[in-house]
């Protein structure tokens, strides 16, 4: 896990990258870095991209050691004492900051929707919950950036999570249709992804149909999570992916355990490495 600290990297390492906002804002933008539990444990990785993406665009990051869970798997369980105060901790730890940012599309539509029903809507609104973000969400909706330099040769399968789709916006969703204005989401990933040269993505025949996790879903009801899943994979597969990826591990966790068993692995990373200039294992190149 990152430690505790303001750092700096140069941006000539990363081609010399300018945050948009800065010039307006009175120097540099500051965030603090939410890492969820499972990244933090299981993929710590995604956690040092995240890092690395933002500070390429001159954002001045703090990691708050103080942060604990968001309270999410107790908010999907009902355990409201234990959410309760997980949402009271996620509130004090971060009261100072102007923007949290995660790489996680679940855990920030956790902290966004869910937090105001333990700690109250008023407080959830005016406080730490109303300024978290995804990564991606950051990168296109507060600093503005549209187009990230970089190369990633591969044919890519793009998982659009559940949470990130229909809770945050950062697609359109296939079962809704543009508001009464004619205006859809702007799919955000997969804008910036394909903003990298030589990332083609695999076509799709259900392109946001969830991959089956659903967290304690995929013990409770493992069949039915299983067959989901193995449904997600079998399109990809159709498609031609090379590589798998999402603004979300557990997503990414469950896909890559179903291929384990299977023998047939595709390479999976969080779209963080990707932007931030990881290369995939065992993938060829196009």
């Amino acid at each position: 896990m990152p430690q505790e600290r303001n750092a700096h990297r140069p941006r000539e390492r990363f081609g010399g990258a300018h945050n948009p906002l800065a010039d307006g804002m009175g120097g540099r933008v500051k965030v603090a870095l939410f890492v969820p539990c499972y990244v933090d444990q299981l993929f710590p990785e995604v956690a040092f991209a995240t890092l690395e993406l933002l500070e390429r665009f001159d954002v001045e990051v703090d990691y708050p050691a103080a942060q604990t869970c968001c309270g999410q798997p107790f908010s999907n369980t009902g355990l409201a004492r234990d959410a309760r105060a997980l949402a009271e901790r996620y509130a004090e730890v971060f009261a100072g900051y102007d923007h949290i940012v995660c790489p996680s599309g679940s855990c920030v539509a956790n902290v966004r929707h869910q937090h105001a029903n333990w700690i109250g809507r008023e407080t959830a609104q005016h406080g730490a919950a109303a300024r978290t973000f995804e990564l991606c969400e950051f990168l296109w909706d507060v600093l503005g950036v549209q187009a990230i330099e970089g190369r990633f040769p591969y044919r890519v399968g793009l998982h659009a999570s559940c949470h990130g789709l229909r809770e945050l916006g950062l697609a359109p969703a296939s079962e809704r249709g543009p508001d009464a204005a004619g205006h859809a989401p702007v799919d955000k990933v997969r804008r910036l992804l394909a903003s990298l040269d030589g990332l083609e993505f695999a076509t799709l025949e259900r392109p946001d149909e969830c991959c089956g996790f659903g967290g304690s879903f995929a013990a409770s009801e493992a069949a039915v999570s299983t067959k989901m899943g193995l449904d997600r994979l079998a399109d990809h597969e159709r498609g031609g992916a090379q590589v798998l990826t999402s603004v979300d591990s557990s997503c990414l966790a469950q896909l890559a355990s179903l291929m384990k068993r299977r023998g047939k692995p595709i390479p999976v990373m969080h779209a963080a490495e990707i932007l931030a200039g990881r290369a995939p294992t065992g993938a060829a190149q196009r």
